[in-house]
């Protein structure tokens, strides 16, 4: 199965963020599909050949509940993703909780099918988050 992992973080080197999303994407090609890393700030990438779509980011700042804006632009240029199953994961901040709800209701808000979310802070629970991902159709 193709599918695509997006990160998007505070700013367009997203600190930390890429080596999460890599580490996800490790585990998920460790079940056999083909995964793409793309960070979000990118332009002109389309989504609608993925089956499975993952998105990380963080909140824009550490005690903000908020998540880069840039998330719902890349989402309204992106091509048919209403409907699209997907897993959502957030990391760092002090509102890490209320972030990933901010964070789900854009996916959804783009007509996502929302599967799974997680708060995600170290490399190796990564790994063993996409290990477990279930991106089979069902």
């Amino acid at each position: 199965m193709q599918v695509c992992v997006l990160y998007a973080g505070k700013t367009r080197e997203g600190g930390k963020l890429p080596a999460l999303a890599k580490a996800v994407a490790k585990g998920i090609e460790s079940q056999g599909h083909q995964v793409d890393v793309i960070n979000m700030y990118e332009e002109g990438v389309r989504l609608t050949i993925y089956d499975y779509v993952v998105i990380g980011s963080e909140p824009v700042s550490f005690f903000s509940a908020q998540i880069p804006s840039q998330i719902a632009k890349f989402l309204a240029q992106a091509g048919t993703v209403s409907g699209k199953r997907c897993f959502a994961f957030i990391s760092g901040g002090l509102r890490k909780g209320r972030a990933l709800q901010n964070l789900m209701k854009a996916m959804e808000h783009e007509g996502m099918y929302l599967r799974l979310s997680d708060i995600i802070s170290k490399e190796d629970a990564a790994v063993a988050i996409g290990k477990r991902l279930n991106v089979e159709r069902n």
